[in-house]
């Protein structure tokens, strides 16, 4: 569970304003959480785009909102941003296989500003064509 110092920092960042995923790990909006420790939560997607669509949030964003603002101070929770998902594969049942999205600046169709990574999986994926 996040302290109430880490929480406070989420919902405060210098480098930007609160966003939805700030408000989510403030408890002020809704989710359905399927995996958190101290350093990330993991929930539903509302808008899923496959059987299994989670996102997965840091807890403390320290300027990191996209993957184009990454630091080397970043490195840390960026590895765990990956091997959470590998957790959350198998205890979401992804034997077959799954993909990982991160989305970021306009062009690449990021909409919230709080790096992210999408965990899709449970059908045949495509491959992107544009």
């Amino acid at each position: 569970m996040a302290s109430e110092k880490e929480t406070a920092l989420a919902a405060t960042p210098s480098d930007s304003p609160p966003t939805v995923f700030d408000k989510i790990l403030n408890k002020e909006i809704p989710s359905t959480v399927v995996y958190e420790d101290d350093k990330v939560l993991a929930f539903r997607d509302i808008a899923p785009r496959a059987p299994t669509h989670v996102l997965i949030i840091p807890k403390v964003r320290d300027g990191l909102t996209g993957l184009s603002k990454a630091k080397e101070r970043h490195c840390e929770i960026l590895g765990h941003l990956l091997y959470t998902a590998k957790l959350v594969a198998e205890q979401e049942g992804l034997d077959d296989g799954f993909r990982i999205v991160i989305n970021d600046g306009p062009n690449g169709c990021q909409t919230v500003y709080h790096i992210h990574l999408h965990l899709i999986g449970g059908r045949q994926m495509d491959w992107f064509t544009g």
